[in-house]
């Protein structure tokens, strides 16, 4: 690699002068508040959803499990994703809505901090393991299940400030 490699890439905060990867310094960053919201969603046959809503599956409560298991995930997102900082999460709150348009769930998470860096990571790693304890959860009735469209949905706070997706049409 080139000896003055950060300097090509000024803005690739992960990488050091010799291109190496490295944990972002946020020591001279003031904490803030900061909160994002992730989503994904989880397609199924019909009959594997109504026997989910029903509550007749082998393993027991599926969303239940699945809301705890996100809600987990995302306090130990910086031991899963290299280079994540440890944070001090105030707020994880994951919610598996049904949907029969699907069949199936849309999965949402919502984590805030105040911390130097942002949560985004936190949140999408939620939605993830939610999405695949789900999965794990009812896959004794339907191997096919899709886990689909895992997203940053908005993000708020920071030095970058506020995200939301803008709408094509």
């Amino acid at each position: 690699m080139q000896d003055n490699f950060s300097s090509n890439f000024p803005n690739l905060t992960h990488l050091d002068q010799q291109g190496q990867a490295q944990m972002v310094d946020v020591s001279a960053k003031a904490p803030t508040v900061r909160q994002a919201v992730a989503a994904a969603q989880v397609r199924m046959l019909p009959e594997t959803f109504a026997a989910i809503q029903a509550g007749n599956t082998p393993k027991g409560d599926v969303l239940a499990t699945a809301r705890i298991a996100g809600i987990m995930a995302a306090k130990q997102t910086a031991n899963l994703i290299p280079l994540c900082h440890p944070l001090p999460l105030q707020k994880v709150e994951v919610e598996v809505i049904p949907d029969s348009q699907l069949p199936g769930y849309q999965i949402q998470a919502t984590v805030k901090t105040k911390a130097e860096t942002g949560v985004e990571m936190e949140a999408l790693t939620a939605v993830s393991v939610a999405a695949l304890t789900l999965y794990d959860m009812a896959k004794a009735l339907e191997k096919s299940i899709q886990i689909e469209s895992i997203r940053l949905i908005s993000k708020t706070g920071g030095k970058s400030g506020d995200y939301s997706p803008r709408i094509s049409g």
